[in-house]
């Protein structure tokens, strides 16, 4: 007679391992939490958008040690809610902290079902469905940017170069970090990030086939440049590629943060005096504090002369390509060699979904990164072997963000995405007028796009703009207000210095949720906390 499942010295394997169907009650109970607690309320407007813990309690609350000894579902059903409970509502309409926020349902719905299938789309053989719809999502973003063929990939994320061991992005982490002892983080890199470094060394294969072998030592000193509001994500770029922070050239902007076409030439000239080779420059869509565009055809101009790649960082902006009454913000994005774009920002796809659309069609792409695993991309395949596009990125496995794009694109359509862009764009100004029309609000300067920038200036510093201590004491407003929201539990936004300006608020609105009376209320709870500072 057999023994049982879970009797004898061995490991049973008459049965499977799992409780399957204890799985699917379990999961069924996560799904009504998930919708009430992470989906209704997280949305809901008269629920907090926070609630704020100290680190330490919020420690001893979530008891986080993890045990030798599992524990029974309804201990995990309670740490599921207190997972919610705890944090931050980004999809709350008085959440405008960050250039992403609100929740759409068909993208959820799209996230759920990337991660049921729990695949990487990098062979067909093993992740058909999603491998073709990154396919048509691509094409249809490449579209829009102006090109009719083209290249590209969803960006995947690696280990930030900035923390924890320098050690090949392939290498697995924890297991390597343990070994060393080390105790510092690491954080994933992903995003808008990953698709401005694939940029740059696309750029520098381009260039130069053979530093794919050969690495930079046979290298000219090389030349990186984007403009004093770049996103840091291109120095960064340059430090884990090798070519070094010290060679990413920041360009002059002008008042309103835009690249100054002028200076860039005068940069790439100068470089160029000093026995460096100009290769790269970035040139941004929408940056990431003021919203500021910078002139691509200008830009593109300068490249043209010099030979130099140009790459647009449209991560926050490109989503106004949408719209046939903002697309002009980005006036000859198409002249671009690569794009970097995010649907996760304004088009509310959800973290993370970025893609990196390039205009070469000759497979650029692939030779720069392919090295044709044999376990992986065997050419004697049974099908059409060119859909696998694994080899094209950097990383092995990655999830497949274009699927939550596509479903979302199918819900509501290219025109129900263009009405959601300016849906936004016309909330910014509903509230920028409020803005001016308040006293003790200033403008930091007229916004170009979504992101609004001002000061609250309370009454006990009005009136004393030419006191030698009014900027000073200014700076502390912002700081001040934010902990004051955060704890009471009201609203997130952003603050931030930027050049000679000290600390100022950075209002987003990227949710469709938001009404005229959240933005009325964010007014006057600013108000409200930064009376008496």
């Amino acid at each position: 007679m057999a023994e049982p499942c879970g009797a004898g010295d061995s490991i049973p394997l008459e049965c499977p391992g799992l409780d399957t169907a204890a799985g699917e009650e379990f999961l069924q109970e996560v799904f009504q939490i998930l919708l009430e607690e992470g989906v209704r309320k997280s949305t809901d407007v008269t629920q907090k958008v926070c609630d704020w813990k100290e680190p330490q309690e919020l420690r001893d609350l979530l008891d986080l040690e993890l045990r030798s000894d599992g524990e029974g579902r309804e201990r995990l059903l309670q740490r599921c809610r207190d997972v919610l409970r705890f944090s931050v509502r980004t999809g709350h309409p008085r959440f405008f902290n960050q250039l992403f926020s609100g929740l759409d349902h068909h993208a959820l719905a799209g996230r759920f079902l990337t991660e049921t299938l729990n695949t990487s789309p990098y062979t067909y053989e093993v992740a058909p469905v999603l491998v073709l719809m990154e396919e048509q999502v691509l094409a249809k973003l490449r579209e829009l940017v102006g090109w009719s063929s083209g290249d590209g990939i969803f960006a995947p994320g690696i280990p930030d170069p900035s923390r924890g061991v320098s050690l090949s992005p392939l290498c697995p982490w924890q297991p390597v970090r343990a070994a060393l002892g080390v105790k510092r983080r690491s954080l994933s890199w992903a995003g808008g990030s990953m698709s401005n470094m694939l940029a740059m060394n696309v750029a520098r294969f381009r260039r130069f086939p053979e530093s794919r072998s050969r690495g930079n030592w046979d290298l000219p000193r090389l030349g990186l440049f984007a403009s004093q509001e770049s996103h840091y994500s291109i120095l960064k770029g340059a430090a884990l590629l090798g070519i070094g922070t010290d060679n990413v050239h920041l360009v002059r902007t002008d008042e309103r943060g835009k690249m100054i076409p002028e200076e860039l030439e005068k940069e790439i000239q100068r470089v160029k005096a000093e026995g460096s080779e100009p290769l790269f420059v970035c040139a941004t869509s929408g940056t990431t504090v003021l919203g500021a565009f910078d002139p691509l055809d200008a830009i593109a101009d300068v490249c043209a002369r010099h030979g130099l790649w140009l790459h647009v960082d449209a991560a926050w902006g490109g989503s106004a390509l949408l719209s046939p009454r903002l697309r002009h913000l980005l006036a000859g994005i198409h002249r671009a060699d690569s794009v970097t774009w995010n649907p996760h920002k304004l088009l509310m796809a959800g973290l993370q979904c970025s893609a990196f659309l390039l205009r070469d069609s000759s497979g650029l792409l692939q030779r720069c990164h392919g090295v044709g695993a044999s376990y992986l991309f065997q050419r004697d395949k049974f099908y059409d072997v060119s859909l696998d596009t694994g080899d094209k990125s950097p990383q092995c496995g990655r999830r497949a963000d274009g699927l939550k794009l596509w479903i979302l694109w199918k819900a509501v359509g290219t025109r129900g995405l263009a009405q959601r862009v300016e849906r936004a764009f016309g909330a910014s100004r509903y509230l920028l007028e409020q803005v001016k029309r308040r006293e003790g609000f200033q403008l930091v300067m007229e916004p170009e796009f979504i992101n609004l920038c001002f000061w609250f200036i309370p009454p006990s510093l009005r009136g004393q703009e030419n006191s030698p201590q009014f900027w000073e004491k200014l700076g502390k407003v912002a700081p001040a207000i934010k902990e004051k929201m955060i704890r009471r539990g009201s609203m997130m936004v952003g603050y931030q210095p930027q050049g000679s300006h000290v600390n100022f608020f950075r209002q987003i609105i990227t949710n469709p949720a938001v009404t005229r009376q959240d933005l009325d209320f964010f007014l006057d709870e600013i108000q409200e906390l930064g009376w008496d500072l």
